[in-house]
């Protein structure tokens, strides 16, 4: 899949990894597509509940050991 933007969260804690995501996707025109990375255990649910929110689609949500990482595209 191609990426428009890519934010690396890995480190940051709730609140701020949905903070930058929609930072970011303030910055984007509608249809691009924002890759995250995160490693807080919140940002499972925390992502997902921004995307349902502010009406953006969420593509993707993997988890692999302790690395999350999201697909959004802008809506």
């Amino acid at each position: 899949m191609k990426y428009d933007d890519k934010i690396d969260a890995t480190g940051l804690l709730c609140p701020l990894p949905v903070l930058k995501i929609r930072k970011k996707l303030n910055t984007m025109d509608v249809g691009e597509v924002l890759f995250i990375l995160a490693d807080d255990p919140a940002a499972i649910v925390d992502v997902p509940h921004f995307c349902n929110e502010q009406g953006h689609t969420l593509i993707e949500s993997k988890k692999n050991d302790n690395q999350l990482s999201f697909s959004i595209r802008k809506t």
